[in-house]
């Protein structure tokens, strides 16, 4: 009983604490962020990596996220002989949900573990510890480019889904099932507003932020050696992924409610 009171009374303590760490770690990243010296070099070869790097995962999960949703969709429209809103509905759901989430999870699992393994493995062997003696931040040097990075290129990675998910989307209610590619293409211009594809944009660029700060915050703080980079990489997937869909709720919820 005692052990139950004990693990009550101090595990909402650790995470408190954890919470504002990573609190404290975001504001030095503002704060560096904005600040001289800017090395764009960095930041460059890190939008590379998430973009580029990203990029046939993003568009091969966005082909057929798209083309079962659209095959989904359409037996459950047949239903009420709706069968012409197939390609409206695939394309407010993917703007608004499936492509920032899955872009979002996707990075995670690519980028955020990356990120994680890369900084603790400095950490562990001392490389960040070097960087300060020769009087370089490591924050500046090492975290900021990753979270400007991941901050720019997840909308961009996340409109490329949009457009890949569509493709996939009319080659099987087109091509497939036959849906009449005029009412097809009219209902999608009807219903899909900008503000759909906007607001899946920001849902990105939240995430992007969250994932690599997250991802960098486990990488930066690692210890243990090489178990210690493992937990860390681990974490970090974890915990950017659960935040992903926490801040989804809430980001729609404000976004509907506006």
């Amino acid at each position: 009983m005692s052990g139950i009171l004990k693990w009550i009374r101090n595990h909402p303590l650790r995470y408190m604490e954890a919470l504002g760490q990573v609190v404290m770690f975001a504001f030095q990243i503002f704060w560096l962020g904005l600040r001289p010296p800017f090395r764009f070099g960095l930041l460059i070869s890190q939008m590379y990596f998430v973009g580029v790097g990203s990029l046939f995962i993003i568009m091969l999960t966005g082909l057929f996220s798209g083309a079962v949703f659209s095959l989904q969709s359409y037996y459950a429209f047949k239903l009420i002989g709706a069968e012409g809103l197939v390609g409206s509905s695939v394309a407010i759901s993917l703007t608004r949900e499936l492509a920032p989430v899955f872009s979002g999870l996707l990075v995670t699992g690519r980028v955020g573990s990356a990120m994680a393994t890369e900084l603790g493995t400095m950490r562990v062997t001392e490389q960040i510890d070097a960087l300060e003696t020769i009087a370089v931040n490591p924050m500046e040097f090492l975290v900021v480019p990753r979270v400007m990075a991941t901050f720019i290129m997840l909308p961009v990675l996340t409109l490329m889904f949009d457009i890949i998910g569509m493709i996939g989307s009319y080659l099987v209610g087109v091509t497939f099932l036959e849906i009449d590619q005029g009412i097809f293409l009219q209902k999608i211009w009807w219903y899909l507003d900008p503000d759909d594809i906007y607001s899946g944009l920001i849902k990105a660029s939240v995430f992007g932020f969250f994932l690599s700060l997250l991802g960098c915050y486990k990488g930066f703080n690692a210890e243990g050696g090489a178990r210690g980079v493992g937990m860390a990489a681990t974490q970090a997937v974890v915990a950017s992924s659960v935040t992903i869909l926490i801040l989804d709720y809430f980001l729609t919820l404000m976004m509907l409610n506006k």
